[in-house]
């Protein structure tokens, strides 16, 4: 009888959640939080009794490049013919992962397709893998993200290890040249493929110092470098323990190109003597790296080479990463922005920007952005001042749209170049307005400020729902 009650309990939280998802998705609202904390409210154990039905679970989590890196991953599967669903919208809690688990299953809790891939919040992390037991975890790297939210950086590395020590049969996938992955593939002692770049690629890139990780995790030395590719990342080595960078599985052995509109690359499998040539398709250093990532999981799961290079040549840019949307002959190009380390390699990819262009900074404090903004002083606007001939307006939005101009301006942006326009209905017209067909308007938002741009987009442009 107790087994018959709890059934029925199981059938009652699905069916009540499975209806809020579709009378908010009714109203554009979504759903992909509140089913799950309905659902969660009602039966506790909900996440852990649905995840047991599943063959394959795969997580990425880490401070930059989780949604680029599932949407590679995503577009690798397919070209496996692996079917699989995930939690497209970003919505990265616990919340959004039970949501996602009570759209894909039946009342009963059982699913059609077996595999899931998942974002996972470096901060929800640990809450999720005490219900999930993934058969894959990929960590994309960590940086210092939003400390007013997450704190201190090795608060966030020491959760997503905690986070690891509670799955029993996961392969991890690590960044090797990220000294705090590093750490975490060997205190978990977890079977471990490592992606990364080599010394040869990394010569011909811009050297850079370590700032969020410059001392050993171990011993507090100061880290010796071989080479830097960006941030901390790179061929790092601490002469006092001896831990030091592994050698990656997957690596990067050649850049032939990088533009504004993609890269060509170079990869070596496994020390073979033949490398993938392949064409990723978004530009930046920072997605070369969420290709590696994905490549290395295609390594792991025995995916042939030809379907790894399909996948990393036609995978489809995800919500708020390098979005392009065309208005009337001209482009708009959405770009998240939420750390120094990861709005330093977007102004790196914007100076290669060969047009006119126009530009607009959308920065908000609201709790999901982080309330402190004093990050945006630790970001290199003063790239800038070789570049800005070629841009026709820097335009300040958001709810700190007079702290950003003020930051452009000691960076050494012309005044009558930097634009204040704090509301996003304006912003548009303004940005569209100052260039010319062909050419590109991008916008830089923070994580609120991005939903509240592409809701104005959504209705100006015929552009899908963030959760589709």
């Amino acid at each position: 009888m107790g087994n018959l009650r709890f059934k029925a309990k199981i059938f009652f939280t699905l069916g009540i959640s499975k209806i809020s998802i579709k009378i908010l998705r009714l109203f554009k609202l979504g759903g992909t939080t509140l089913p799950g904390k309905i659902s969660m409210f009602l039966v506790p154990d909900i996440l852990k009794i649905l995840s047991t039905k599943l063959d394959r679970i795969i997580l990425v989590t880490g401070t930059n490049g989780k949604t680029t890196t599932c949407r590679i991953i995503g577009k690798l599967l397919s070209e496996a013919n692996i079917q699989y669903f995930t939690n497209k919208s970003g919505a990265n809690l616990l919340s959004g992962v039970a949501s996602t688990l009570i759209e894909n299953s039946n009342l009963r809790g059982n699913y059609q397709i077996r595999t899931v891939l998942f974002e996972v919040d470096e901060a929800a992390f640990a809450k999720v893998t005490k219900y999930l037991d993934p058969s894959f975890i990929v960590v994309t790297n960590f940086f210092r993200d939003q400390l007013d939210r997450y704190g201190e950086l090795y608060t966030t590395v020491k959760n997503v290890e905690a986070g690891i020590k509670n799955t029993e049969k996961s392969i991890l996938i690590v960044n090797a040249d990220d000294s705090l992955s590093s750490s975490i593939s060997k205190n978990t002692q977890k079977k471990c493929l490592f992606f990364g770049f080599s010394q040869e690629t990394a010569q011909h890139l811009e050297d850079s110092s370590s700032t969020d990780a410059a001392f050993c995790i171990y011993c507090k030395e100061k880290y010796h470098y071989t080479y830097h590719t960006f941030g901390h990342l790179g061929d790092f080595h601490c002469p006092s323990c001896g831990f030091s960078r592994e050698n990656p599985q997957v690596l990067l052995r050649k850049i032939v190109s990088l533009n504004s509109s993609k890269s060509s690359i170079s990869i070596q499998f496994n020390d073979d003597e033949s490398n993938l040539d392949c064409q990723i398709n978004l530009p930046g250093l920072y997605n070369i790296y969420n290709a590696l990532a994905a490549a290395t999981l295609g390594l792991s799961m025995n995916i042939p080479q030809d379907k790894i290079k399909a996948a990393l040549e036609n995978f489809e840019c995800g919500f708020g990463r390098m979005e392009t949307i065309e208005n009337d002959g001209k482009f708009i190009k959405v770009i998240l922005v939420k750390n120094p380390t990861g709005f330093n390699q977007v102004i790196n990819y914007l100076l290669t920007e060969e047009q006119k262009t126009s530009i607009a900074f959308l920065i908000n404090d609201n709790a999901a952005d982080g309330t402190d903004i004093s990050w945006l002083w630790d970001v290199d606007f003063e790239k800038f001042n070789h570049f800005q001939e070629n841009v026709s307006s820097f335009i300040s939005s958001g709810r700190r749209a007079n702290e950003m101009a003020v930051r452009l301006k000691y960076a050494g942006v012309y005044k009558n170049k930097i634009d204040v326009c704090p509301h996003f209905e304006n912003l548009l017209e303004l940005g569209l307005s100052k260039i010319s067909k062909g050419q590109n308007f991008y916008i830089l938002p923070t994580y609120t400020a991005l939903l509240d741009i592409r809701t104005i987009l959504r209705k100006k442009v015929n552009l899908k729902e963030f959760w589709k």
